[in-house]
């Protein structure tokens, strides 16, 4: 059976494995990621590689990180957590690995994983959304990643819905992210626990008693015990996330949208509420099919299963 060799990189690891046709990681391994000096990511990417290979007969290399790849699918024009600006990755982890090699946007790769081997299997129209510090998703249309004409499509987190909202780390006003992510859960924790203490004890009480210290964590913690603002800021986030997917369903009419990220794995707290936003925001609901919204199966290794799987088809 053929294996390929997926590598996704984050701002503090970079995770590789080796994968096979079926989707499983035989072997992985971690890394730290030094985020100041491309040469040196390139380099902890390529001995990372070199290891596995040594071990496994591999074809080729898939790699997903964050920030816009090139059309053809080879530089990356920038990344935000990293010291990437026109880097041509591809290029130099080829003479550093003897591989042929694939970038790809972590979102993007995660997307495909979740197409073929997770909660899009069976479905030819597929919204992936990534819900964690912000926003990332990817597109697959008719079984194709959908990319862009310049390889920079599915920046859906960047979709301004609110105005002169707040200031985005893109740069913009009002993005989606700042609404519907694992920040925006925290923003209006923080918010609720500052204006209403008493609804927020055990929020509180997780944090020390500092509304300035509340983390995701706390705010999971606390819904689970029954926290009336950790379950407020949940209902926040769903409701955001809900209107957001109308809108996206407006325009693509996917099949499924797939949750995943960090915060899926809290998706009891908020799912059920997700779905009910979005149908009340669906346009024509009661004249059109309606979108399933599922849950990521994959987790944290998406990324890199769906990387290893796109070496396979450059």
């Amino acid at each position: 059976m053929a294996l390929t060799i997926g590598v996704d990189v984050g701002g503090t690891k970079i995770a590789a494995g080796v994968v096979d046709e079926d989707g499983h990681i035989v072997e992985n391994l971690l890394r730290p990621t030094p985020a100041d000096s491309p040469d040196d990511v390139a380099d902890t990417i390529a001995e990372a590689v070199r290891e596995l290979a040594g071990r496994h007969d591999v074809e080729a290399l898939g790699l997903g990180a964050a920030g816009f790849v090139d059309e053809t699918r080879s530089i990356m024009r920038f990344a935000p957590n990293l010291a990437w600006r026109e880097e041509p990755l591809q290029k130099k982890l080829a003479e550093r690995t003897g591989l042929p090699v694939v970038v790809e946007n972590d979102a993007n790769a995660m997307a495909w994983g979740e197409y073929r081997f997770g909660a899009g299997r069976g479905e030819s129209h597929v919204v992936c959304v990534t819900v964690g510090t912000g926003i990332g998703s990817g597109i697959v249309i008719q079984g194709a990643l959908y990319r862009g004409r310049w390889g920079m499509g599915a920046e859906m987190g960047h979709m301004q819905v609110v105005p002169e909202g707040r200031l985005c780390g893109c740069g913009n006003l009002g993005c989606w992210e700042q609404y519907a992510s694992g920040n925006a859960l925290v923003h209006e924790a923080r918010r609720l626990a500052a204006a209403e203490p008493e609804r927020a004890g055990r929020m509180l009480e997780l944090a020390g008693g500092s509304v300035s210290d509340l983390s995701g964590e706390h705010v999971t913690q606390a819904a689970r015990e029954g926290d009336e603002a950790a379950l407020s800021a949940f209902t926040s986030l769903a409701d955001w996330l809900g209107q957001g997917l109308a809108d996206v369903a407006a325009i693509l009419d996917p099949g499924c949208f797939i949750l995943g990220g960090g915060v899926s794995r809290a998706a009891d707290l908020w799912v059920d509420q997700t779905r009910a936003a979005f149908l009340r925001a669906l346009t024509a609901r009661e004249h059109r099919p309606h979108p399933e919204i599922r849950v990521a199966e994959l987790g944290a290794a998406a990324g890199l299963v769906g990387a290893a799987d796109l070496a396979r088809h450059p």
